[in-house]
């Protein structure tokens, strides 16, 4: 029982300081002295600038230009607008993705003693999604901006200039970046960026991406910032995934940097949610505090942080950020290594080490990792709710609730892996109870290959470890020896992430080496190896935490269970087992329950509204009310408002069929597509589109193309015959052309989608919608399409 009171103690006391730490700062308030950062103030700026959505080309958008341009001159910053068009390009299954659009970029700059050094850039773009109002993203970063320039103007005169970028058309795919970056002289003038950004509505920002060489600015960041929070993790991740921000197309151009965003409260990601009442203010003050320090150091010193070899970094305790070069992590190794052999030569001369010992701690490192993958992928499964985006978006009106459940789940395999391995014997039960977990996903989500393959890995390990009892002494120093195993990979093949694994297992090396066999001062001993443990729950909780943001991936949060149990073992591993079996049980059950409570009931509410998107398609002269979203039941009246019978259906440029239905033709005109065909051989493909609008254009060939451009820009167009090229083009009043050279005789097959912000005015109006739903995206848009050819 005592060890039960210890677990569940550490347990809460690594909660409460995880707790703690991941809580926003209260908002400081517009009375706040000059030189700090005040969320007050900015709320302000927000709160002006973001009551509707202001997606590129609307009229609000301009409103919110003109705000800031006026908002700039009042801060001194002489601003001017650079108007340009931004475009770029990317390679997906064989086919090509080009975006672009007239972007309206906003430059000013607060001069600097010596304006021939290199400038200090704070960046954010003012535009939002379509449907989303942007509070957060990004308005709580053009705010952010705007009070980091008071604040370090009111310091005094910075030693080099501090250059505000305000870029349009982030949300289009970068390009008022992609502009910005490529056309303006001034872009050469920058030295160091500061991005922030947000992917939700709250949460404390995270320092997530730099510049390569990033030693140096890791440095200036630890010592300048408040309230610190990043990880070298984070950055070797985000070079692996394919997300973007503006700091991508800067750091393309080679220019160093740091990146900021906050991830908390996902729902409100690009979303009509997305409101000045539903912003945490205290992201906002955290994420100012956080770019503040660097920005006000960077413009007062009189050089910037040199391209050095990318450190190995991340929040220890609390704000407290520990950092070293990666050779280092050499050092940290070895001294782990010492303590595990120290920890080995304890159990050996207390005869609980046998080499039979040790190697059944290798292997349950790699039972806890399968069986907790197979845990927390049941858990996901359980609850109902479809992967992706959209699909999952469920979980993410009651995120924190799906957090607890698998955390218990976790839990729950923890207790039972080693009560598996003390009372022995347990093999056959262990089997039987990973393949019903292994079935169970099948039979809730569909067939599951890979919960099949982690269910089959664990029951493989579990008749190899669990067919007779183990010494807990002897299985922790295996299992220690496991993560220094582990610890020495990254360092080996990636040492700027060999913290994640070294740091906890550093904590659980310390803590083997206080209590196994303790001669002398025991109670001490406990005493500070449970404030290790604490420490150490509370570094793999924040851990736990960040894996947990990727829903699709429920598998990743068993990294943080079995780092967990490095430190925690000797309070997990039971003395009463009929005690731990009771509370084992009683986690689980906690666990499945919650489950099956967020997969049979609503989650929808004023709050956190479903999404809804109906749209009317026009398509060769028949009309249809449709939604790329499955109907709830308001959504299906509207479709089918005009008498129509709601199907599947298939239209030109969208991938999926929609849901739609017939409805009462209304008089619009396709959009003017002009295929012409120059003296030179030359195709010309050029399309109208009002201010306002988006205009899609797939395009593909039979016949091999040379000479590709867009608006005059040489572009990779129709690469391949038979390969099309997608083209989402927006806020261009003169429309766009698209020009080749064809080799030889062909022909051109032209889809289009024109996208238009308004339901058209002779068709029946759309109802209210009700408080639990939410206009999503293009909700209300009138989309025109068809398909045009043409052969030469």
């Amino acid at each position: 029982m005592p060890r039960i009171a210890a677990l569940l103690a550490v347990l809460a006391a690594g909660f409460a300081l995880f707790f703690t730490f991941a809580r926003t700062p209260s908002p400081l308030p517009a009375s706040a002295p000059a030189t700090q950062f005040s969320a007050g103030r900015a709320m302000a700026d927000i709160a002006a600038m973001a009551p509707v959505p202001h997606p590129i080309g609307s009229p609000a958008n301009a409103r919110v230009r003109d705000y800031l341009l006026a908002r700039m001159n009042q801060l001194g910053l002489s601003p001017r607008t650079q108007s340009g068009e931004g475009q770029r390009a990317a390679a997906h299954g064989g086919e090509m993705w080009i975006s672009g659009a007239h972007v309206e970029n906003l430059i000013g700059i607060l001069p600097g003693k010596d304006p021939r050094l290199p400038a200090v850039a704070l960046m954010a773009h003012y535009d939002s999604v379509p449907g989303s109002p942007g509070a957060a993203d990004d308005i709580t970063g053009v705010a952010d901006a705007l009070e980091i320039v008071r604040a370090i103007r009111a310091a005094g005169q910075p030693r080099r200039d501090v250059m505000l970028v305000l870029t349009d058309g982030e949300e289009g795919d970068l390009l008022g970046a992609s502009s910005f970056f490529a056309d303006d002289p001034a872009a050469r003038h920058i030295g160091f960026v500061l991005n922030e950004e947000a992917r939700g509505g709250g949460g404390r920002a995270a320092m997530f991406e730099t510049g390569s060489g990033n030693g140096a600015a890791i440095s200036l960041f630890r010592r300048t910032t408040k309230r610190a929070s990043a990880n070298s993790l984070s950055v070797f991740i985000y070079r692996l995934l394919p997300n973007d921000t503006d700091y991508t197309v800067a750091k393309a151009a080679g220019v160093p940097g740091l990146n900021f965003a906050f991830i908390g409260r996902q729902f409100d990601y690009h979303s009509p949610s997305s409101t000045i009442a539903a912003l945490d203010q205290g992201s906002v003050q955290q994420m100012g505090e956080e770019v503040l320090g660097p920005a006000r150091a960077l413009a007062f010193a009189p050089t910037l942080p040199p391209r050095t070899s990318d450190a190995v970094y991340g929040n220890l305790v609390g704000d407290f950020i520990l950092a070293y070069p990666p050779w280092v992590g050499w050092l940290v190794l070895a001294a782990i290594g010492a303590l595990i052999v120290a920890a080995g030569l304890r159990a050996r001369r207390a005869r609980e080490l046998r080499w039979l010992d040790g190697l059944q701690g290798i292997g349950a490192a790699l039972l806890l990792l399968t069986a907790g993958a197979l845990a927390l992928h049941l858990t996901r499964a359980l609850t109902g709710i479809g992967f992706g985006w959209m699909e999952g978006r469920p979980l993410l009106a009651r995120f924190p609730l799906f957090e607890i459940d698998m955390a218990l789940a976790a839990l729950a395999v923890g207790l039972l892996v080693t009560l598996g391995l003390a009372v022995g014997e347990a093999r056959f039960a262990a089997v039987l109870l990973i393949a019903a977990a292994g079935l169970a996903c099948s039979a809730f989500g569909g067939f599951d290959v890979a919960a099949l393959i982690e269910a089959g890995v664990a029951a493989v390990l579990a008749l190899i470890l669990l067919g007779r009892p183990a010494r807990s002494a002897g299985v922790w120093v295996g299992l220690l020896a496991a993560g220094w195993l582990a610890a020495l990979a990254l360092q080996i093949l990636a040492p700027t992430t060999a913290a994640v694994i070294a740091w906890p297992l550093a904590a659980g090396s310390i803590v083997a080496v206080l209590i196994i066999r303790p001669t002398w001062q025991v109670v001490p001993r406990w005493a500070a190896a449970l404030i290790v443990m604490a420490l150490a729950a509370a570094f793999t909780f924040s851990l736990g935490h960040s894996l947990m943001q990727a829903m699709d991936r429920p598998e990743l949060p068993a990294l943080a269970l079995w780092l967990t149990t490095l430190s925690l073992w000797p309070v997990l591993w039971p003395r009463a087992r009929m005690v731990n079996a009771g509370l084992a049980g009683a986690v689980l059950l906690a666990a499945l329950a919650i489950a099956l409570a967020v997969h049979f009931t609503s989650p929808w509410s004023a709050r956190h509204p479903r999404a809804a998107e109906p749209v009317y398609i026009v398509d060769d002269g028949r009309a249809w009310r449709a939604s790329p979203l499955e109907p709830d039941r308001w959504t299906a009246a509207v479709l089918e408002a005009d008498g129509g019978r709601l199907g599947r259906v298939e239209f030109p440029t969208f991938e999926q069929p929609l849901w739609a239905a017939p409805a009462r033709p209304v008089p619009l005109a396709a959009p003017a597509i002009d295929i012409t065909r120059a003296a030179d051989g030359t195709i010309a493909v050029h399309a109208a589109m009002a201010p306002q609008a988006m205009l899609r254009l797939d395009m593909g060939t039979d016949t091999s193309v040379t000479a590709g451009a867009i608006d005059g820009k040489a572009a990779p167009i129709l690469t391949q015959p038979g390969k099309w090229t997608h083209l989402v083009w927006q806020a261009a009043p003169d429309g766009v052309t698209v020009a080749f050279m064809p080799i030889g005789h062909g022909t051109l097959q032209v889809r289009y989608a024109l996208f238009t912000p308004s339901w058209p005015p002779t068709a029946t109006p759309l109802p209210p919608m009700p408080a639990n739903l939410m206009a999503w995206d293009r909700a209300g848009s009138t989309v025109v399409v068809g398909i045009v050819r043409s052969t030469w």
